[in-house]
């Protein structure tokens, strides 16, 4: 045959199987496609099988990643469990999760066993709020965002709003649901947070805009153009910029002549420039607060 290894009709519609879900099967699939329990086991033997969750298999690779794993957490849940939380707000780009678990939501309230490597969420799941992405379920931007409100804080739910309307995705329908831990948080966002106006770049700024809120200051606009320069922060009426002096963008002397001129178009301009270093937003924030405060009355 040519040098080739012979395979099985139920092999080959294995692969094909395979190749469409990230080199991922289960064992109920095995089964709809002619392979019998002993056949499963002969190919775990041999190799050709490799378990990732009880009755969850990579087909040839022992160790997938990425889309793999979470093509296998849903797997391993069974017939309407879908990627959720933050394994949902990684898989939609809304924001980056470093969880060694795998958030998945399954229908109901009993009936699944946990698996290891899975954070497993028992609710109630509408079809209407899962989708199909990349070929895995996983809840809709709406309901994601939802249930990042039971287990974010306020300003990392606000950012994942932003990414959200960055991104351009649909959250229609999307509302706060009584009962669920995140209520009160994901109401008060609904409410009172423009999505996209405190999209963030940087750790940094996401630190300032948090210092802002405890002071109580007024939330200012985020990487916004004035005279046709992007500053990092604006108090429109107040005519007040803030720019935050973060080491690795701001070491060089080419940069640092940069924001010198910069700062005096601003200035030239009726705008007043206040830069602030990391070091003293993290040592001194009620100091860099009653400065800001001072220049933007209410």
């Amino acid at each position: 045959m040519d040098g080739k290894v012979a395979q099985h009709p139920p092999d080959r519609r294995v692969a094909r199987l395979a190749a469409r879900q990230y080199g991922v099967v289960s064992r109920l699939q095995l089964y709809e496609l002619g392979l019998s329990a002993d056949q499963i086991e002969t190919r775990l033997r041999r190799g050709r099988l490799h378990r990732l969750h009880r009755g969850v298999y990579a087909v040839g690779h022992p160790r997938p990643g990425g889309s793999a794993l979470s093509m296998a957490a849903v797997l391993a849940c069974g017939p309407g469990a879908a990627l959720s939380h933050r394994a949902a707000a990684s898989e939609w780009c809304i924001r980056p999760s470093s969880s060694p678990l795998m958030d998945v939501t399954v229908p109901g309230r009993g009936g699944r066993a946990k698996r290891k490597g899975i954070r497993l969420h028992r609710a109630r799941l509408a079809p209407a709020e899962v989708a199909v992405r990349a070929g895995i379920s996983v809840t809709t931007p709406a309901r994601t965002l939802v249930d990042l409100a039971d287990v974010l804080t306020r300003r990392q739910l606000e950012r994942a709003f932003d990414e959200a309307e960055y991104l351009r995705l649909d959250c229609t329908g999307l509302r706060a649901v009584r009962g669920r831990p995140g209520y009160g948080r994901l109401l008060a966002v609904l409410a009172e947070h423009a999505a996209g106006s405190t999209r963030t770049r940087s750790e940094l700024e996401d630190l300032f805009l948090e210092a802002c809120a405890s002071q109580g200051l007024p939330r200012p606009e985020v990487n916004t153009l004035v005279q046709g320069h992007e500053v990092d922060f604006l108090w429109r009426e107040a005519r007040l910029v803030v720019e935050l002096d973060g080491r690795a963008a701001h070491a060089t002397r080419r940069a640092f002549e940069e924001d010198r001129l910069r700062d005096a178009e601003l200035t030239v301009s009726g705008q007043r420039v206040l830069r602030v270093t990391r070091r003293r937003l993290e040592t001194a924030p009620q100091e860099v607060a009653g400065q800001i405060r001072s220049l933007t009355p209410r």
